[in-house]
């Protein structure tokens, strides 16, 4: 038996000294291995694994530093008798004769699955022309300084800072930063009370939609609009009230007359690019006062302002705190962070603080902490330099392919970005040529999910560049067009 345990495959994401490891755990814990039979000596294991003998020696070794071995003089190592105990051995459950399965689907009072959400592929990263949106390209990341606040922030000097249970409360260091580095920047200026830090822009979305959404609230989105703000307003009012976003963003006329709260994306509109000018702004507010709703501002590609002079975000003009401002770290640090805050009055942030805290407690201290660092040391400020010259020569080179292989297709971002919205041919259905694009190595996004609307326009779809290399973009972009002609040959056909 023991000698047929202990086969691993070679492999780039772990040591063998790690996977010998986690493969004796495994076998400890799920009770494979006899703790009266010896495991395989050290030399015996190197020569099955074709590995040094100091490589086994060293991974048995920690194995005893950590209570799952022994070792005894002459004998060999053997699993410790100690490390099983307080576990009990599951025994088998037996169903009883007619015994009925609890119906869940009539317990269940809401249904998120059911919802339309947007979907991603998780390898993404072996497509040849990943034109997928929100992920980040790992050649322009500075992981040499992550790791350094990383250590930093493992030190004995910032230790219990992150490991504390903080109950509802934030790191004071990312709050300094963010109210001091990133708000700034947007024309925002507030104390600390004002801030909260949420796991992610999402998360501040579901927080606000909780607080503030009940099955009496009229909420006005942007149309199309992000689905995730609608699918969080659905599952709590049907009171939706989907705008029709025009060149400048959500237009301010009659439709908002009855809202008690709107969200939108004035400075980038999502998905289509368009940035709401000045002047529509100061309309949107006076509109807010006149009939006292509450607007939510989710800037969600802040640091992706490369092209025009930046406009002041809608919060740093908002005299009468009608504005909650929801910013994000996804987009300029790494969407697995999982790093947003939210910008808003005292009374709303004490509310909201505690009701993450009922969620989640707080966000991850240790994330906090090393961010905190990455901001304070300037680390945060060069990879924005540096995105900031990446994208700017991808947003031209995709801007020339398209004009060049599919022109009249999509207007070019004022903003900057991180994609591009395109709309194919009246009859084209986006979703089709999603999949016949797929077959062919390249990655896009249909954009119907994006509409509220049950009848809506299937010829849109999206293109991000921030993850594929700018060599890539124009030949991606000509075999695309291609598939495009294709799809709608078939469709004349």
């Amino acid at each position: 038996m023991r000698d047929s345990l202990f086969h691993i495959k070679k492999t780039e994401f772990s040591t063998l000294q790690g996977q010998i490891r986690e493969f004796l755990v495994s076998a400890i814990l799920e009770g494979r291995l006899d703790p009266d039979e010896p495991l395989p000596s050290t030399r015996k294991m190197a020569k099955t694994l074709t590995v040094s003998r100091n490589t086994v020696v060293l991974a048995y070794q920690a194995l005893v530093d950590d209570g799952y071995l022994i070792a005894r003089s002459r004998s060999g190592f053997y699993v410790s008798d100690k490390i099983m105990e307080g576990r009990q051995t599951p025994a088998p459950v037996e169903r009883p004769t007619g015994a009925t399965s609890i119906s869940w689907s009539e317990r269940l009072r809401i249904r998120p699955g059911a919802q339309e959400n947007i979907s991603k592929p998780l390898d993404w990263q072996t497509y040849d022309y990943p034109f997928i949106y929100g992920q980040v390209d790992h050649d322009l990341f500075p992981i040499a300084e992550w790791r350094e606040c990383s250590r930093q922030a493992l030190s004995k000097r910032w230790f219990g800072n992150w490991t504390n249970d903080t109950w509802g409360y934030d790191d004071p260091l990312l709050i300094e930063q963010i109210r001091r580095r990133l708000l700034p920047r947007r024309g925002i200026h507030v104390p600390e009370d004002q801030i909260l830090v949420t796991l992610g822009a999402q998360n501040a979305l579901y927080i606000i939609a909780s607080l503030l959404v009940s099955q009496d609230t009229t909420v006005a989105i942007e149309e199309p609009g992000f689905p995730d703000v609608r699918n969080n307003c659905r599952l709590r009012t049907n009171r939706i009230v989907p705008v029709n976003v025009d060149a400048y963003g959500m237009p301010v006329n009659a439709m908002l007359d009855s809202a008690d709260l709107v969200f939108l994306t004035p400075s980038h509109q999502f998905p289509t690019t368009v940035t709401m000018p000045m002047d529509r702004r100061t309309q949107l507010l006076e509109k807010a006062s006149q009939e006292d709703f509450v607007i939510v501002e989710d800037d969600y590609e802040f640091e992706t302002n490369y092209v025009g002079e930046p406009t002041p975000a809608l919060k740093s003009m908002d005299a009468e705190d009608r504005v909650i401002y929801i910013g994000s770290l996804s987009k300029s640090l790494f969407p697995g962070l999982r790093l947003g805050f939210m910008v808003a009055p005292p009374e709303l942030i004490a509310e909201a603080r505690a009701l993450r805290r009922l969620m989640v407690r707080h966000a991850p201290n240790n994330n906090q902490r090393t961010a905190a660092l990455f901001l304070k040391l300037g680390h945060h400020d060069a990879l924005i330099n540096r995105l900031h010259r990446a994208y700017r020569k991808r947003w031209q080179v995709m801007g020339s392919a398209l004009q060049t292989h599919m022109p009249a297709s999509s207007r070019i971002p004022s903003f900057g970005g991180t994609s591009y919205w395109v709309w194919g041919p009246a009859d084209l259905d986006a979703e089709q040529l999603t999949a016949a694009a797929a077959e062919r190595g390249i990655l896009i996004e249909p954009g119907r999910i994006h509409f509220a609307a049950h009848d809506a326009p299937r010829n849109f779809f999206r293109l991000g560049f921030s993850s594929i290399p700018e060599d890539r973009i124009e030949p991606g972009i000509e075999l695309l067009a291609e598939v495009v002609r294709g799809q709608m040959a078939q469709a004349a056909e």
